[in-house]
């Protein structure tokens, strides 16, 4: 029968009867849980000078009630949530040390079996993704991209599961930029598939943006945008290429798409006409100049007007990443020129119905048109 440790040292934060309980029954695991809580706790209102106990004993002893929890009951996901936040929370008191690196490695780990456990959960991928950032910071340069790659994977999910996650919104646009100045200190990208780095401003811009218009009192929010805003193509949101069908003809030969340019603001997607691409061109070198979209065949998709955006693929699709918007009046089928584009396409659609959805679009009209 295992003993309960350090009892004489930690007794006295445990919640009333739980000794008595882990004396009878020594293998109780949610005893083992709540104590690890309570310990975790105690570290919160403990200051970094303190002694005794210190917050790092704290918090080590709490990892260590954790640690027997989740060893006599593997599927209890919040312990690992939890036990992951006390690793955080050590490894931040060690800066950017070897030690740190370690514990940054246990963080990730351990969210990780908690999202494995329960998938359905935006704080705990957010916070995977925060860890996996605190450890590309440490680790050497030839690991790095891999890390930061997955902590983006790792917020873009946490948003797809809550798309108004605001706080996941701002560290997914943070992550970009700090990729991006990676990426132009390194001289580019090494690989044609790669994203450059204007391209990467662009993004990170857009998810700050999208973040500030959702809490537009945050003052780390007011802050970010100051320094990216310009980075956005303004008037608008997002300008890129999609491959589309005529307009009103969702189901139309492959020969019939055609790859043309689309813009997003806070009004919605619309397809840029030959006509207009020189007022685009216009807008984005700083001269102000409203599309008329005067191809009334162009492809033009309201805001209030969609249902759903989502991936997909069908056969009466061209070869590609496929997109569908799903509105009042029918789906409209577009193809991304790539899976990295689409994902891009896919937030960005998402965030502006969603600002719109929360009564937001005010804000972030202001942003790309003030």
């Amino acid at each position: 029968m295992r003993k309960v440790g350090r009892v004489n040292v930690f007794s006295h934060l445990l919640p009333g009867g739980t000794l008595s309980t882990l004396e009878r029954n020594p293998d109780d695991y949610d005893a083992l849980y709540n104590w690890a809580l309570v310990l975790q706790e105690s570290a919160d209102n403990v200051s970094l000078d303190s002694t005794s106990p210190s917050k790092d004993d704290l918090l080590e002893e709490a990892c260590k009630k954790y640690d027997e929890a989740t060893r006599l009951c593997p599927t209890l996901n919040d312990a690992f949530y939890n036990w992951a936040i006390a690793i955080s929370d050590r490894a931040k008191m060690r800066g950017r040390t070897k030690e740190a690196e370690e514990l940054w490695k246990q963080a990730t780990e351990n969210y990780e079996k908690a999202v494995q456990l329960n998938w359905n959960s935006p704080q705990a991928l957010n916070n995977w993704g925060l860890a996996l950032q605190e450890l590309s910071a440490i680790v050497p340069a030839r690991e790095k991209q891999t890390i930061v790659r997955t902590a983006i994977s790792k917020f873009r999910a946490a948003i797809q599961l809550q798309f108004d996650f605001h706080r996941a919104i701002y560290n997914l646009g943070t992550v970009l930029y700090g990729l991006a100045e990676d990426t132009l200190r390194t001289g580019g990208t090494p690989s044609a598939k790669d994203v450059n780095p204007n391209e990467l401003y662009s993004q990170s811009a857009i998810y700050i943006a999208a973040a500030h218009a959702l809490k537009p009192n945050y003052s780390v929010y007011s802050s970010a945008l100051r320094l990216v805003r310009s980075m956005l193509p303004l008037p608008y949101l997002k300008v890129g290429y999609l491959t589309a069908p005529q307009a009103g003809k969702s189901i139309a030969p492959h020969s019939d798409w055609k790859r043309s340019e689309f813009v997003l603001n806070h009004e919605g997607l619309q397809q840029i006409s030959k006509a207009d691409q020189k007022q685009v061109r216009r807008s984005l070198s700083g001269r102000p100049s409203d599309v008329s979209n005067s191809d009334k065949k162009a492809i033009k998709v309201e805001v209030p007007d969609i249902v759903s955006v989502s991936a997909c693929a069908d056969l009466t699709l061209p070869p590609g990443a496929g997109l569908c918007i799903d509105t009042i009046r029918g789906p409209l089928f577009l193809v991304a020129d790539s899976w990295e584009s689409l994902d891009g396409w896919l937030d960005a659609i998402r965030l502006v119905y969603t600002i719109y959805a929360r009564g937001k679009s005010e804000v972030l009209a202001g942003i790309v048109t003030s």
